[in-house]
């Protein structure tokens, strides 16, 4: 069974760092925000599905 665990930090943690690397500009803002958002998302249920556990 895959480890779902250790993808979802190697993901979060490229896409954490890939927002930290991209300028604030306007240009950069719809990707930023989406970017930000999955990463929300994804604690979100990491959360909820530890707790079931």
């Amino acid at each position: 069974m895959p480890d779902y665990k250790k993808m979802y930090a190697i993901v979060c943690a490229a896409a954490s760092e890939a927002l930290d690397k991209l300028p604030e500009t306007a240009e950069n803002a719809a990707g930023r925000e989406t970017l930000q958002q999955a990463l929300d998302k994804a604690e979100e249920l990491y959360i909820a599905e530890d707790s079931e556990e």
